[in-house]
């Protein structure tokens, strides 16, 4: 990506163009992969799911082509599952911006311009740079004082081009609420909101160079992670000053076992750090990829690039511990309670779907014994969930989950036998009690609900009695839900209007031709416009059609 600005209206009218070029497809791809005859042989999952893997790819060419904004909003948008289906989801999140470095002499420049007479505490720095992404790009230097450090870079001109992009997500965000079908359970204005205020947050390398210094403020006293610490004086809103700490990537296994490193023990690290992050402190690395993390020569973990920090709220933390007690109790009506009072299910809504499914979840992911990818698997079954259903997820939980998962997935390469339930185990019951109740608070809670339970199993008998003596007096009215046979009776009504709409249009097509051969084709007008409207009302049955059957698809109770 070499170095952009917008100067010109012309430039500015064709980069609103490509943008809504692209948003335009999306959507289209979208409704067309959720019909089931767009599979012309028919709809299986191999099938969905390549169709999807292929979809995503395209949309992180199209982000990486957009340029610096898109693909951080397209990192944004792998923590959305709700809007975009799993397969999308867990492509983006693997979104890594590597991108060509600017030329040097316009880092150089912009040192010069940001730090002034600070600029001559830099006695030394390399042109080539050690990594380059869509933000900024990363030089080792020398200072003065002999201290090694890294200078990161911002691009020159990329505010007025975030600033432009940002917009015009704004405009595509009008667009889509005015929309009832695309609005319906999403606040796409409050999602661009949301993502204005983290991009806008993250052009400025003073908040980053904050969250470093928080970050590794929690570490001091844990030999076994290691932070780089900010060098204020040089750090400016464009400019980001760190302590250099080489390192191996973390994914390298054979590097780390060539300085004699214990792999096992790398991947322990990691997850124990990230389980303390949540736990103890509320606090996160929230873009834990590979190329983030590293290993000191002596076997600590070491932790780069601080632009994406995710903090865990008190009350979050405490409806979290509620939602896992459910969770390990396989209270799957527990579970969706927990998950409307925190705000995470749309209200009004019929949870019967949404409880099938959590109890099926629950039962595949939580029964044991438990597979080593179990993080991956309750992520992809949650976005499998959340996808097309009522569900409001803070971005957070979802950072949380992927953090986890990352974590997961660098243990089973370092490690084989990496199994992070077993590594959670001892914070599972802190988050249990977070809410400032006692490890015994839970046993005395659990035997709370056994004595309620036996005292309405005391009192059904009587409460059966009494039930049928109003029955026979005629004082007990029964009230049936009839949902899912309404929705059985509407189906076979729009199926039959359907058939009938396709037989009228293949009537009026035949007449088409017919008049069309005839000496007078223009006469073949006449049931061309009288199919028109009965085109559009064919396709908006297909479209209740669709949406039906989606419905349908949803899972049945497994006893």
């Amino acid at each position: 990506m070499s170095r952009v600005i917008l100067l010109n209206p012309l430039q500015k009218i064709f980069r609103i163009i490509r943008i809504w070029r692209t948003v335009i497809t999306l959507i289209t791809l979208l409704w067309w992969d959720s019909q089931h005859w767009s599979y012309p042989t028919g709809l299986t999952n191999a099938k969905k799911q390549r169709r999807q893997r292929a979809r995503a790819r395209w949309l992180t060419k199209e982000l990486l082509q957009l340029g610096s904004a898109f693909i951080k909003i397209g990192q944004l948008l792998s923590a959305r599952p709700d809007v975009l289906p799993a397969g999308w989801v867990v492509e983006l999140a693997a979104l890594q911006d590597k991108v060509p470095p600017f030329e040097f002499k316009e880092a150089k420049l912009l040192l010069l311009n940001e730090l002034g007479a600070r600029y001559t505490e830099v006695v030394d720095i390399d042109p080539e740079p050690l990594a380059a992404a869509s933000l900024a790009q990363v030089h080792r230097a020398n200072l003065r004082s002999g201290r090694k450090v890294v200078l990161k870079i911002q691009r020159p001109g990329l505010e007025k081009l975030f600033r432009l992009d940002l917009e015009v997500m704004k405009q595509v965000a009008v667009v889509l609420q005015s929309n009832p079908d695309w609005s319906n359970g999403r606040d796409w204005l409050g999602m661009a909101q949301e993502c204005k205020r983290v991009l806008i947050r993250e052009l400025d390398f003073r908040i980053e160079a904050q969250y470093a210094a928080r970050f590794r403020q929690q570490f001091l006293d844990d030999d076994q992670i290691r932070i780089p610490a900010v060098v204020w004086e040089l750090s400016t809103p464009r400019v980001l000053c760190l302590d250099y700490i080489p390192g191996i990537k973390v994914n390298d296994r054979k590097s780390i076992e060539a300085q004699g490193i214990d792999p096992s023990l790398v991947a322990e690290i990691g997850a124990t750090s990230y389980l303390k992050q949540l736990v103890r402190f509320g606090f996160f690395h929230a873009d834990p990829h590979p190329g983030n993390l590293a290993v000191a020569k002596d076997g600590a973990l070491i932790y780069y690039d601080f632009g994406m920090m995710g903090v865990v709220s008190d009350s979050l933390r405490s409806r979290l511990g509620s939602m896992v007690r459910a969770a390990i109790a396989k209270d799957a009506a527990s579970l969706v309670t927990e998950l409307q009072a925190a705000g995470l299910i749309t209200e009004g809504i019929e949870v019967g779907p949404v409880r099938r499914l959590i109890r099926i979840m629950l039962k595949e992911t939580l029964t044991p014994p438990f597979n080593s990818s179990i993080i991956q698997k309750l992520s992809g079954d949650f976005y499998d969930l959340v996808y097309g259903k009522p569900f409001r997820l803070p971005v957070e939980l979802i950072f949380v989950m992927r953090a986890l998962s990352t974590f997961e997935g660098v243990g089973r390469s370092l490690d084989p036998s990496f199994n992070l339930i077993a590594i959670a185990q001892p914070y599972l019951l802190p988050l249990m009690t977070s809410s400032g109740s006692s490890p015994n608070d839970l046993i005395n809670e659990l035997g709370r609900q056994v004595g309620a339970l036996g005292s309405r199993a005391v009192a059904l008998p009587k409460r059966l009695d009494e039930s049928l003596e109003r029955l026979e007096q005629g004082d007990l009215q029964l009230q049936i839900r009839m949902g899912e046979s309404d929705r059985q009776l509407r189906r076979m009504v729009n199926a039959q209007q359907a058939i009938g709409q396709s037989i009228l249009l293949g009537f009026l097509a035949m007449t088409t031709a017919i008049l069309g051969s005839s000496e007078k084709p223009i006469l073949a007008l006449f049931p061309i416009c009288l199919s028109f409207p009965i085109f559009l009302n064919w396709l908006k049955l297909q479209f209740k059609m669709g949406r039906d059957s989606r419905i349908d698809r949803l899972p049945n109770d497994k006893k």
